[in-house]
This record gives C-alpha cells, structure tokens and sequence, in this order.
C-alpha cells in the first residue's frame, strides 16, 4: 500500500496496531486520540484515507463526516464503532463514509478495505438527503454479533436502490422492521409506507385500492407465501401494468421462498419480481450473544416508561441465554416486559425468569439445560413437517442433496469461525482431508477469512 493514513481513535491499543500494521505495508500513518487534531489534519490537506472511531472525547466522528466531504471531497473515510446497532450503520451510509466496521473488528480485514480505499483516489460525492421527518432516536434491531453487522452492511447498502426487496425470517425476528427502516432512511421517506396483507388484495379491487394508497412509496406484502395462487397472478398483473407512480416494492416470508416456488406455493413469475435482493434476519437462537443485549434494551425501556429500574440476576441472564426463544425478539420483548412489571425487587431472579419463560405459549425446551433434545431429533421434526407440508404429493426430486447441504455449509461455516478461518484446524476438528475440505468450501461457496479478534 502507498499513500497517508490518518487514525483517529480514543483507545491507544487500536492507534497502536493499526499504526504498526499500516506502517508494515507500507503507509505513512498520522495517528491521534482527539477529533480536533484530526480535522486539522484534514483541513491542512493531509492524508489519503482517514480510519476514524464514532465515540470520541471531544465529539462524534459521524458528525465530522460532512464536514470533511465539503473540506476534501473523495477523501475516503472508514468508520469502526463499538456501537452495533443498526443505526450506526445507517448513519454511516447516509454520511457518505466510504466503509464501516464494527467493533471488535479482523486487522486484515480492515487493510484490505484500507488498500482498497487508497486505490480509490477519487469518488463522486452526494449529498445525504435533508431529513424531512422525525424518526426514532433508535430502532429496536440491536445486535453486535457478525450475522446482525452484515445484516445492517446490507441494509445500508440496497436503502437507496430502487430493488425490490424480499425478506425472510422467522416469525417474531423483525422482518417488518427491517423493511420499515429501509424505507424511513431511505431518500423516499416522505412517501407513503403500506403494509397490505393477503386480506387486502384478494378481491378484485384490493390491488388498485392498494396502489392509490402508496402513491409511489413502498409497498410491503405481507408473509407472501401466506397469499392463494390467483392472488399472486393479480400481483404480478398489478407490478407490469404501473403507472407513473411506481412504488418500491418488498415482502416478506417466514419461509425460504426458493423451496416455496419449488413446491408451488410460489409462483415463479412473482419470485423473480420480488427477489431484487435478499435479507434473512436471523432467529433469535442463532445470535445467542445479543439475547444479554437485547434484554437490557427492553429493560432500559421500560425503566424509561415507568421509572422503575430493574436488571437480571446473573442467574437469571444464564438462563435466558439458554433459553430457545421459539417466539425470538418479540417472544423476548414481551417476557422482558412482563418480567419488569412483575418482579417483587429491582434484581429479576432466576425463579421469576423460569415462572414467566414456563408460561410462554410453545416453548421448546431450555438450551444447555436437563434433557436435550438430540440433533437428530431435531432435523426429524424439521424433515416431517417439510413432507407434511407437501400434503399427500412428494418433494420435488433430489432431496438428499439439498438436505444434506442444509446441515454441511452452516456446518463448516461454523468450525471455519471456531478455528479463526485456519483450514488445517478446521479439517482436523471436523475429522476430514484438508482438500476435502478445499472442495466442499468451493462447492458450498463458503467464505474464508483468516483473522485475529482486535479489541
């Protein structure tokens, strides 16, 4: 790499680290704790690329990013935070900073967007648009795990495209909230935003009384899958014959819409037109370290609403953790609250967790705890309810392969990241060949990045 980097970081282990790497590769480094400094530096012309952190001492690094666009426009600014919400990464879009990252972040990784930034000498600049509205000071999508920061990297990235989007998730994951926060941050958030139910369009008149409603906003279907075959057909009809007002689309789905249009609960034609891109939100279970998280922002919820404050014992926070939240972030967000109003002190214990968590409606076993239910029992129940779904017809012809790259890729994806992206550990954990192991990341298009957690 060739060119200045200016850091501008309050924690000197980071300053140190990044200096040293980008040193190593051959950058000259101007590294500082104060946003003050930095912007001086910026202002007197130095540097190609500016790696700055949002919580500073003396102010908010988002906040300089217009300033620096006006003062040096094309400089490419990377944003890393420690704050994982999605917000963070909204905000960072809308300032136009060239990249973003959240903490705790991959040193290689991080160069790599650096190298890529300084080969970007100039890039065209747009002004973020003039928020016309009041939105939220924060969102309820809080995480800091990697499947929730790439969540919010997409978000940022397809808000200002005219895509059509579908969104996937299980029921209580926050499929409607995602597409909320695409449209409220979006350049069309003036418009309307409609949510229309099967209900809504399946009499003849439902599209066109839609459409008059939107008036060229976004227009979010509800559970697509839900909707008869006729009424998809009038949908489609609905997409091709627009006029000059023509909305943003998207969808959502609780499930894969890809083995929907297989067994024909989809049709093709509207798969296509809805499928511009692709958002799964995760389940609760497969992000187990943003439940502690999740818990207490509903907690300092509620001690904002009623002035009460309440925390969990540690008891009671392993237990949660545990917990398989079958119902996911609104299951959590309805305990939480329950469990605010009800608990006879400030600290919520493990008893009162386990009374409320035993009263929740289809509640799966507790994770980690007693008898487990076996994995094979598990992809038993998942395998019935899939043929159940079919009715007396079969499957479409080759399951065996697609169930078993089911359970494979989530398999190696998660030994990958167990052994840092190391290859020859991975093999060995998994007990197979070390090309072996090449070829099914190849088949899988599975992604491999070796790195070192940065904290």
């Amino acid at each position: 790499m060739d060119g200045t980097v200016l850091v501008a970081d309050d924690d000197r282990t980071i300053r140190t680290v990044l200096t040293q790497a980008l040193t190593r590769a051959g950058c000259k480094v101007h590294a500082t704790s104060s946003l003050t400094t930095l912007m001086r530096w910026v202002g007197e012309g130095k540097g190609d690329v500016v790696i700055s952190d949002v919580v500073m001492p003396d102010g908010n690094g988002l906040e300089m990013l217009p300033k620096i666009a006006k003062d040096r426009p094309g400089l490419p600014v990377i944003v890393i935070s420690a704050q994982n919400t999605i917000m963070t990464a909204i905000q960072a879009a809308e300032a136009d900073a060239y990249d973003y990252l959240p903490k705790p972040f991959d040193l290689p990784d991080l160069m790599k967007r650096t190298a890529r930034a300084l080969d970007q000498k100039q890039r065209s600049h747009i002004e973020p648009p003039e928020d016309s509205g009041e939105r939220p000071d924060e969102l309820p999508l809080v995480g800091r795990t990697p499947v929730m920061q790439a969540l919010y990297r997409l978000v940022a990235r397809v808000m200002n495209t005219d895509l059509s989007v579908m969104i996937s998730g299980e029921s209580g994951t926050g499929k409607s909230l995602i597409a909320r926060a695409i449209h409220d941050f979006s350049d069309g958030r003036t418009l309307p935003f409609v949510i229309a139910t099967a209900a809504d369009l399946r009499d003849l008149e439902g599209p066109a009384r839609v459409m008059a409603r939107v008036r060229g906003g976004t227009l979010l279907i509800d559970e697509i899958a839900d909707i008869e075959d006729e009424v998809q057909a009038r949908i489609v009809r609905m997409m091709d014959t627009l006029g000059d007002h023509v909305p943003r689309f998207m969808a959502t789905s609780q499930t894969d819409l890809t083995e929907g249009m297989e067994d024909g609960r989809i049709r093709q034609d509207l798969y296509y037109r809805l499928c511009g891109a692709t958002i799964h939100v995760p389940a609760l279970r497969e992000r187990v370290d943003d439940i502690t998280l999740l818990a207490e922002h509903f907690l300092a919820r509620e001690e904002r609403e009623s002035g009460a404050k309440r925390w969990l014992s540690p008891e009671a926070v392993e237990l949660v953790r545990r917990y398989s939240w079958p119902g996911n972030v609104r299951q959590l967000e309805n305990a939480i609250r329950r469990l605010s109003l009800t608990s006879r002190a400030d600290e919520i214990s493990k008893a009162e967790v386990e009374m409320v968590l035993g009263s929740q409606p289809e509640a799966e076993p507790v994770l980690g705890g007693g008898e487990r239910e076996k994995l094979s029992a598990s992809v038993g129940r998942h395998l019935q309810r899939y043929f159940d779904l079919h009715g007396n017809m079969l499957p479409p012809p080759g399951l065996y392969q697609r169930i078993l790259r089911e359970v494979e890729a989530p398999l190696i994806e998660i030994a990958l990241d167990a052994t840092g992206g190391n290859q020859a550990k991975c093999a060995d954990l998994l007990g197979i060949n070390r090309n072996t192991l090449r070829k099914k990341i190849t088949d899988l298009d599975i992604q491999v990045t070796r790195r070192r957690k940065l904290m």
